[in-house]
């Protein structure tokens, strides 16, 4: 018996092993993702691109934070080891640990963003002027990567609130390599929205959110090192 469980440790030690169980936790990880996004996905997809959907839009999307948050959760702290896969317990505990942390920095981010979009939308009818434009969009583009730093802090940190978002103005300075980082991925994830769908930006989620956890790694190492015990 020892020799057999000697011969399926080494088994799943192996690099073919270690691929096939990264790729077995990505596609769970992805189906999860749908799971619990999936009340605000649907109607999102048959929504109009029309700017007074805006609010409908940034209703839809408040599951998304949760599901990200725990889906960073779960891939962060599953082993790639096949005798020890459990990606969907991972995840559902990370769901539940950062569920209300995520919404206290998700729901005010969507918030945000709205006001900054109906402005732009409607900056004619509201008499701002042209050049409003671009510190607007800048305001958005700087309040989307601090909530991706709180989003990932969050989601693998057991901080306040108010710490967290700290942390993330704070790296959003320090550590730029990671900012510029998430600044392409978000134009990525915009980029293939506005050319195929949310669908298909919804298909490769759990690839874009293991692409975010790997960008924000120098964050993570540096909150570890001075934050933590």
């Amino acid at each position: 018996m020892s020799g057999a469980g000697h011969a399926w440790r080494q088994f799943g030690d192996g690099p073919l092993s270690r691929a096939a169980s990264r790729v077995y936790i990505l596609l769970v990880v992805e189906l999860l993702l749908l799971l619990t996004t999936l009340p605000g996905l649907l109607p999102l997809l048959l929504l109009g691109r029309d700017a007074s959907n805006l609010p409908l839009v940034a209703l839809f999307l408040v599951p998304v934070g949760p599901a990200v948050a725990a889906a960073l959760y779960a891939l962060r702290h599953q082993r790639p080891d096949l005798t020890e896969l459990r990606p969907a317990a991972v995840f559902w505990r990370g769901y539940r640990a950062d569920l209300a942390g995520a919404l206290r920095v998700w729901v005010p981010t969507l918030l945000w963003l709205t006001v900054l979009a109906v402005n732009l939308a409607y900056r004619n009818a509201v008499g701002l002027p042209g050049w409003w434009t671009v510190p607007l969009v800048l305001i958005a583009v700087g309040v989307t990567l601090c909530a991706a730093n709180a989003l990932l802090i969050t989601a693998l940190f057991d901080f306040r609130t108010r710490d967290v978002l700290r942390l993330a103005v704070h790296f959003l300075v320090r550590t730029p390599g990671v900012t510029v980082g998430n600044a392409l991925l978000l134009a990525a994830a915009a980029g293939i929205t506005a050319v195929f769908s949310e669908a298909v930006l919804a298909m490769l989620a759990s690839v874009a959110v293991l692409a975010f956890l790997r960008v924000g790694e120098p964050m993570l190492h540096l909150i570890r090192k001075e934050f933590t015990a």
